[in-house]
């Protein structure tokens, strides 16, 4: 398995996001290795659920479609199995707790270990909550990414101290979704994890689009996460997404190198 931090050690990482299964599993899995190639770092992939609480509508609306297409968890094990070794760059779930429980948490960890997943990402599970799953996540070898808000800095501190994988930094308040202005103090975020742990490297995400937003937010931290604008593109073009998505993949890790 790819550990994560294999994504941050070659400059600034570009972290693309896509739902699996949208507009349906055959393009997802041509999309996946196109993106390694045009210079993806690491991959969060959404596992379509009913009520994305921390998704805006353009990912609300990947869920659904793919969810209508008759998209299940299963389907997409079987198709990262199939991935394994094609894919060269660490790949991460984000998903939401009822999918990991209701499919069962050990077995859910498992499939996902045995497909190359190196993490998971629950945006619904706050800090104080996250023993529910970071004992299952070691024993299967995968790890349990944090989110860390503008919130208090002592709140951000207890996080920094046990983040595993990176630190997935929010940009600012509120649900997923394109923003034409971030204005968040993040460097002063991602400066009071780099004291608290030296050790574990920054990504910034939530509202991320153009190639100058990417540039200006890998000022402050190790990686960029982009999810909505790549969703997006997906929508427009459907099973012709894979060429305008690589070319803005390499737009945007242009910007950041």
């Amino acid at each position: 398995m790819i550990k994560i931090q294999e994504a941050f050690q070659n400059g600034k990482a570009f972290i693309p996001f896509l739902t699996c299964g949208d507009p349906d599993l055959e393009t997802t899995e041509i999309l996946l290795p196109a993106i390694a190639e045009a210079g993806a770092d690491l991959i969060e992939l959404g596992i379509p659920f009913s009520d994305p609480t921390a998704e805006g509508p353009v990912i609300q609306d990947a869920n659904l479609r793919a969810l209508n297409a008759g998209v299940h968890t299963d389907q997409i094990f079987d198709m990262l199995q199939r991935l394994r070794g094609q894919i060269r760059i660490p790949m991460v779930f984000m998903t939401y707790a009822n999918v990991v429980f209701s499919y069962g948490t050990e077995k859910f960890l498992k499939r996902a270990a045995d497909a190359g997943v190196a993490g998971l990402i629950l945006p619904d599970i706050p800090f104080e909550e996250k023993e529910e799953f970071a004992p299952a996540c070691r024993e299967a070898g995968l790890e349990l990414v944090s989110m860390i808000a503008p919130t208090s800095q002592e709140r951000i501190r207890q996080i920094a101290a046990e983040a595993e994988g990176f630190l997935y930094c929010v940009s600012s308040l509120g649900v997923t979704g394109v923003r034409s202005q971030i204005n968040t103090d993040l460097g002063t975020m991602t400066d009071l994890v780099r004291k608290t742990n030296p050790d574990i490297p920054t990504a910034i995400g939530f509202g991320i689009s153009t190639p100058e937003q990417a540039k200006e937010m890998s000022r402050y931290a190790d990686g960029v996460i982009v999810g909505s604008a790549i969703v997006r593109l997906i929508a427009q073009h459907g099973r012709d997404a894979i060429g305008p998505v690589t070319d803005y993949i390499r737009q945007m890790k242009a910007a950041i190198s």
